[in-house]
């Protein structure tokens, strides 16, 4: 996998992309964030995204995690990690926090994905979207993008059934942000968002909530000072 080190001190701060995108979704954060806090910042490209190799069949967060541990431990960096997760990635900072517990320092959730949201109705309603969507990939050209949106939807109701009854590890303490506009247009789907990013952030004393104004889904592009506020509020405490 591709990774892109700017050299620091511990904790080192691990910025993973959501769904879809690359380490340059990071691009305002990342100098912002070495100079206020002094650490480490890894931004990488999962497997199928950006500068990395593709990955043969359907994507799983276990996967993913799996490969980020083997590439930090090329990188010599094995504990004492923030993750950092916008999107699609907060599946993988559970898993990784979760078969990592020792290496993983906190988190910053990144309008992420959490569990709370997946609900057995809103899973069912989601499956039905994809199964559309899908339909459409399939008729199109294969590219690598039409590739790895397939490789996230094969599976999909059954993954985050699953992925709804996992509980983070309650000694790591974790930030959530949540954007002004959620990343759906429907006001029921946008309230249960929100009510998933609450219900994580208030399950737990060490961890907090704060709404990035003004923002689309893109936090990391629309809102950099918050992500890098809410790591720095992290490592302070």
């Amino acid at each position: 996998m591709a990774f892109s080190v700017t050299p620091g001190r511990l904790p080192a701060i691990v910025l993973d992309a959501g769904g879809g995108m690359d380490s340059s979704e990071w691009r305002k954060v990342v100098p912002e964030l070495a100079a206020k806090t002094g650490s480490e910042v890894i931004a990488y490209d999962r497997a199928g995204e950006g500068k990395s190799d593709e990955a043969p069949g359907p994507w799983r967060a276990d996967n993913a995690a799996a490969d980020l541990a083997a590439g930090l431990t090329q990188l010599g960096v094995t504990g004492n990690v923030v993750l950092v997760s916008h999107s699609l990635a907060g599946e993988v900072a559970f898993s990784f926090a979760r078969s990592h517990p020792r290496w993983v320092a906190g988190a910053v959730f990144v309008d992420a994905n959490l569990p709370q949201f997946f609900t057995p109705a809103e899973t069912a309603k989601l499956v039905a979207l994809n199964e559309r969507q899908v339909e459409e990939l399939k008729k199109a050209p294969s590219t690598r993008q039409t590739r790895q949106l397939l490789a996230q939807a094969d599976g999909y109701g059954p993954v985050h059934a699953a992925y709804h009854k996992l509980t983070w590890p309650s000694g790591i303490p974790a930030a959530v942000i949540v954007s002004a506009e959620t990343p759906f247009p429907t006001p029921e789907d946008a309230q249960l968002w929100r009510q998933a990013q609450q219900d994580f952030a208030h399950a737990a004393p060490n961890r907090t909530l704060v709404t990035a104004e003004h923002s689309s889904h893109d936090v990391p592009l629309d809102r950099p000072d918050v992500v890098v506020a809410a790591v720095a509020n992290l490592l302070q405490r």
